[in-house]
């Protein structure tokens, strides 16, 4: 270019831009004509810090993290985050399955069998204590007279009985004694046909008792004639059989204890020889059967 000399432009360390001569000498008004206006200076680039601080007690505390973008960010941290681990997060509880529940049912069903037969033993072995000291036994009775004082048929056909019966009650306990309770029911039967009905008195037997009760029974029939008829031919064999059932309840006491109240059932099979009023009647064959109901 002439006398001129060439200058090259190049930016500096900081970006601002200056010139430079190749030669010794420039020229200042083709150099001013020619150089750029100068930029104003600029400041260093620094990346861009963003500072969080968290206060912790007396004491700040900063974390500088990078950004994507290449800046940093700072973020306050307490000071034992470095000293204490963290807590466990507790793992829920497991879900319930069906095997569990049927373990458990079997594990109750277990226990309530165990329980029933503990109280079973325990309450045989009570029975069998109570057995081998006291030596229950049940009472006998046996039928020693019967009489008739009524046996006619009515206007109305219905017969009418009244008997009279003497019965022998035996209590062969030498450690039990023998409430009789109201609600007895004694009764005398001809071929499945109820003749007469009573009761026996209340009382208390003692132990190894015999105590004899004269006990009045009665009833109506409304098949009177027919059953009078049927009578009467049966005493011309000389065996007419009879039935008297028993239902007696009883408290039994063992020493000074009263148990809860039973019931004693029982049979006597007799063979009389007639069924005629006011007459000595004579019983040919007895049989008894006796059991306790609890």
């Amino acid at each position: 270019m002439g006398d001129h000399t060439k200058n090259k432009i190049y930016p500096d360390a900081y970006g601002n831009v200056k010139s430079g001569a190749t030669t010794a000498q420039a020229s200042s008004s083709l150099g001013n004509h020619l150089r750029p206006p100068l930029l104003p200076p600029q400041q260093p680039q620094t990346k861009d810090m963003h500072t969080h601080t968290q206060t912790m007690g007396d004491h700040k505390i900063n974390k500088i993290h990078s950004m994507a973008d290449g800046t940093s960010k700072s973020v306050a941290q307490p000071l034992g985050h470095h000293l204490r681990p963290p807590l466990p997060i507790p793992s829920p509880p497991p879900p319930r399955t069906k095997k569990n529940s049927r373990s458990s049912l079997c594990k109750c069903i277990c226990w309530s069998l165990c329980i029933l037969i503990t109280l079973l033993i325990i309450l045989a072995a009570i029975i069998g204590i109570l057995y081998l000291v006291f030596k229950p036994k049940i009472p006998n009775y046996s039928v020693d007279r019967l009489t008739i004082s009524q046996l006619t048929v009515n206007l109305d056909l219905s017969l009418y009985a009244r008997f009279n019966i003497q019965i022998t009650a035996t209590n062969p306990n030498k450690k039990i004694g023998i409430f009789y309770q109201k609600g007895s029911h004694l009764s005398v039967w001809y071929m499945n046909t109820n003749l007469c009905q009573g009761s026996l008195p209340v009382f208390y037997q003692g132990h190894q008792n015999k105590t004899v009760l004269n006990v009045a029974l009665s009833g109506q029939n409304q098949y009177g004639r027919t059953l009078l008829a049927a009578l009467q031919e049966q005493q011309q064999t000389g065996r007419i059989p009879l039935d008297l059932k028993v239902d007696v309840p009883v408290k039994i006491k063992l020493g000074k204890l009263k148990l809860k109240k039973v019931r004693i059932f029982g049979k006597c099979m007799l063979v009389v020889d007639n069924l005629s009023a006011n007459n000595r009647i004579s019983i040919k064959a007895t049989s008894c059967k006796f059991r306790l109901k609890l």
